[in-house]
């Protein structure tokens, strides 16, 4: 009977000192997930303050943070339940090793991220063309996908490879951004009329800079025409309806002042 209660007395005690250890662990696990939560957020509100940081890594260092006090919060938890973490790790770092192995193009787009992280060859809200791929304005740069909000409206997802692997025309680097518009005048027509009248227009327009300076030039002689073409510059926010405008304007401006025309055809 001694025997019987003792093993009674043993088996109680280790139920209690599991559901401890269940208890305990479970309260690690939750706080700990609560605490990455709050510390990923409060690394993304400092980092949307800083004017030192780019917005672009902003969600990264975010997914960042978050996963890697989770990491060491799921250890804790295991080492408290008493599982060799050293085992655990190993076995996690053999498993690693195979799931690098099957998922390469998964890795490629994390390392094109990392290099687009770092070179930034654009930034969160630029407005880019990545040749051959998407044409948009940059949302959000993942570790394994890029978003875009393109010029439609519509929402898409890049794989960060195909992004690295194209060049890539960022149309918000700089500050400012040439316009043209080009004509064709007829042989025989007063082409240095036509010059000054294309110039004047472009200098008159409320959205073209002085600082570089309307230009006007030939740029191609055709059969039956020469094509004439204005540039000017504007802030890179303008630069579509000073495009838009020029296109608009160079024919109305030319017949206003008595320049015949040949009939429209493309100049490419």
């Amino acid at each position: 009977m001694t025997d019987l209660q003792t093993l009674i007395d043993w088996v109680a005690a280790g139920f209690t000192a599991m559901a401890f250890d269940l208890v305990i662990a479970l309260v690690i696990l939750v706080v700990g997930w609560l605490i990455s939560s709050w510390v990923g957020n409060v690394v993304r509100r400092l980092a949307t303050r800083s004017v030192r940081i780019d917005p672009t890594i902003v969600p990264i260092a975010y997914t960042v943070t978050i996963w890697a006090i989770r990491v060491v919060v799921l250890v804790a938890v295991l080492a408290r339940l008493g599982v060799q973490t050293a085992s655990i790790i190993a076995v996690l770092g053999a498993a690693g090793l195979a799931i690098a192995l099957s998922l390469q193009g998964t890795l490629q787009n994390i390392a094109a991220g990392i290099m687009l992280l770092a070179l930034r060859p654009f930034r969160a809200g630029d407005f880019v063309s990545v040749m051959g791929t998407v044409d948009g304005m940059v949302d959000e740069v993942g570790l394994f996908m890029t978003r875009f909000k393109q010029y439609d409206g519509t929402f898409i997802m890049v794989p960060n490879s195909n992004i690295w692997g194209s060049a890539i025309l960022n149309l918000s680097r700089h500050q400012t951004r040439r316009a043209q518009a080009s004509v064709f005048i007829p042989y025989g027509e007063d082409v240095n009329r036509a010059m000054a009248e294309l110039v004047n227009m472009a200098k008159q327009h409320e959205l073209s800079l002085e600082d570089p300076a309307p230009m006007v030039m030939v740029t191609e002689y055709r059969d039956h025409a020469m094509v004439v073409t204005v540039r000017a510059w504007a802030e890179a926010g303008n630069w579509f309806d000073l495009q838009n405008d020029m296109n608009r304007r160079a024919q109305e401006v030319l017949r206003d002042a008595g320049v015949e025309l040949p009939p429209s055809r493309p100049v490419k």
